[in-house]
């Protein structure tokens, strides 16, 4: 590892050591359904002629199921990524440093999950039943590729990256969102930033131990296969399935999920959020696209 590299992890571990619970640091009084829980710029539907016709408390309904979609994603994510971190830990790897630092993502991926179920619990919405579409072969990925290799941290990185450029915007839009869900984003993408500067540096560091006739021989194979993975979790996570718009009051779900992926302003809306991941991994060499 080199020397950058090394003084990264040195700071992520500093900046991960006071820890906190993020149950006791979210106000959950403050957890109302008359205020959006997504802005409405973020919400699916948003740029229709029919959207704007809807009522607010449909409007209102859609960004708490639209929302409760996105945590049930990163709750999937986040249980892979801690399923691995724990079976990584039960073989201690020489570098204690890194070793370290993965054990924070552990704790702090478990602080965010419980805070998701903790809103789940307080909303007392049919929540179960949005059934959040996993990407099949993210989910294979992340359970069976190696550790350390490149594809798993790819893997990872589009994972984080995906998402948190959805958190941002939310963040935003602090005036026009129930606080709660502005506190819990707010402790996400605080925690998210140095988990992604950690998959970024395990990436690149990864990579640049493969021999370039090697990398030649990797891409064909790399390409395609990690081009479909951010397909699926662009897909799962910006584009709810029926049953989401059923829950809101807009049946019948299907036509409306049919709007969504048909919507000019959600693909334009979509490909701002995705762009900076596209950016990062083609300067590593893998050149993705989306639609």
């Amino acid at each position: 590892m080199n020397q950058a590299a090394s003084e990264l992890l040195e700071q992520l571990n500093r900046n991960s050591t006071p820890y906190q619970d993020p149950l006791v640091r979210v106000d959950w009084e403050a957890l109302s359904f008359d205020r959006f829980w997504l802005p409405e710029p973020a919400l699916s539907l948003h740029g229709l002629p029919e959207f704007d016709r809807l009522d607010l408390d449909i409007r209102l309904a859609l960004s708490r199921y639209e929302f409760i979609h996105f945590i049930e994603g990163a709750l999937w994510l986040e249980s892979l990524f801690m399923e691995r971190i724990a079976r990584a830990a039960a073989r201690p790897e020489a570098d204690l440093t890194r070793a370290s630092y993965r054990l924070h993502e552990l704790r702090e991926e478990a602080g965010h999950s419980l805070m998701f179920l903790e809103l789940m619990r307080r909303s007392r919405l049919p929540l179960p039943r949005t059934r959040f579409r996993r990407a099949n072969l993210a989910n294979l990925i992340g359970r069976h590729a190696p550790f350390e290799s490149p594809l798993f941290w790819i893997a990872v990185l589009i994972g984080e990256e995906v998402p948190d450029r959805m958190n941002r915007l939310i963040r935003k839009h602090r005036d026009d969102i129930c606080p709660t869900i502005h506190d819990i984003i707010t402790l996400h993408v605080m925690d998210e930033a140095r988990h992604m500067a950690h998959a970024r540096e395990t990436v690149t560091g990864s990579l640049d131990g493969i021999p370039p006739w090697l990398r030649r021989v990797y891409r064909p194979i790399y390409r395609p296969m990690m081009n479909r993975v951010f397909g699926q979790f662009v897909e799962a996570f910006y584009y709810p399935p029926a049953r989401v718009y059923e829950l809101a009051g807009l049946t019948p779900g299907k036509r409306w999920a049919r709007r969504a992926w048909d919507n000019p302003q959600r693909t334009a809306f979509v490909r701002e959020c995705v762009s900076p991941v596209l950016r990062l991994l083609a300067d590593n060499g893998l050149t993705l696209g989306w639609r």
